[in-house]
């Protein structure tokens, strides 16, 4: 069994916890192995605050091919940053495609690599945290140059671009390397979509010249409950953005796609039937002065218990000011 703890982020593992991996936002250092520190400010409830994923399995630990692991029953939680200053060079060398590219594409070939070698080869969710992801560089969105790296490693591990695609997320964050987060199964994931939008696998040529490789959520059957994770998502419906400069419409939106999301789950696999105000959430703002509009829609649609974390960091479209990422299924956890 998974289960999600939300504590401040803390030096030591809590008692009796098998901690399976945590991504920490709002610090420079990860607290555990494997684990991610994110440098996004934390709005609410406590900075630095740890994402820590735990196991009533036994967890085994390891490092290959600059990824650090954990493995517990069928799953495996992995990290690896990528610091583009390392691939300059190559992008240089092979005069094509820019150093975040190489980035991207490194740091998946490596997580893939290491899936397979473990017997973990299904993604089930990623979460990428790309530095200065909306800014231009060679005419081209750095967002949109991450989207060719990743892409790129997909084809080159033979693994689909559509369809049974993992629920993923991409924030952006000040400087520092490119910061990449899994979990992954034995068994493979049904992929959810969105009915209200096109699937961003399918985004037409006006987004990049590569799609994003992701579903809008990830379902893992077989669980005492099914495991579910819903994408990062936000106020786009088709494949348009919607409520540009209004952030209180652009969070009703999102809700809108998220509980869309679970009525296609619903429908798909009757068995994973979730109401929105079950669901543990990160809502990402590009603002910090929106906390107090966006929270306030929060509590409104989930309730005054929701159980959610508010960080600051930017959204992988420029005309975007919110974006909100949930799971379900997992026993939420006080560390």
């Amino acid at each position: 069994m998974l289960g999600l703890a939300w504590p401040p982020a803390a030096p030591a593992q809590p008692p009796g916890a098998q901690v399976f991996g945590e991504i920490v936002f709002g610090s420079s250092a990860a607290a555990l192995q494997p684990g991610l520190a994110v440098a996004c400010p934390v709005l609410v409830p406590a900075q630095p605050w740890a994402l820590r994923w735990q196991s009533a399995a036994p967890v085994l630990r390891g490092e290959a091919g600059g990824v650090s692991f954990a493995e517990s029953g069928e799953l495996l939680f992995a990290t690896i940053s990528v610091d583009e200053r390392a691939v300059a060079d190559a992008a240089r060398a092979a005069a094509a495609g820019s150093a975040l590219e190489h980035a991207a594409r490194r740091a998946y070939e490596a997580l893939f690599a290491l899936l397979d070698a473990r017997g973990h080869g299904k993604l089930l969710r990623v979460w990428n945290y790309v530095p200065r992801i909306n800014e231009v560089e060679g005419g081209l969105e750095r967002y949109r140059q991450f989207n060719i790296g990743r892409q790129d490693a997909f084809a080159g591990a033979g693994r689909v671009l559509e369809g049974a695609v993992p629920a993923a997320c991409a924030l952006g964050v000040g400087d520092g390397a490119l910061a990449i987060a899994c979990l992954a199964s034995r068994r493979t994931p049904l992929a959810i979509e969105n009915p209200r939008q096109v699937s961003a696998y399918h985004y037409p040529s006006a987004y990049g010249p590569r799609s994003p490789t992701f579903a809008r959520a990830a379902l893992l059957r077989g669980e005492d409950k099914p495991l579910l994770f819903i994408s990062g998502t936000a106020s786009i419906v088709g494949h348009r953005s919607l409520h540009v400069g209004d952030v209180v419409a652009q969070t009703h939106e999102t809700f809108d796609n998220i509980e869309a999301v679970l009525a296609e789950c619903a429908r798909v696999a009757p068995e994973a039937r979730y109401r929105v105000d079950e669901l543990a959430c990160v809502v990402y703002l590009r603002r910090a002065a929106d906390l107090d509009a966006v929270r306030a829609v929060v509590e409104q649609r989930l309730g005054p218990r929701a159980q959610c974390t508010y960080v600051e960091a930017d959204i992988c479209r420029a005309d975007l000011l919110v974006e909100i990422e949930a799971s379900a299924g997992h026993p939420n956890l006080e560390a």
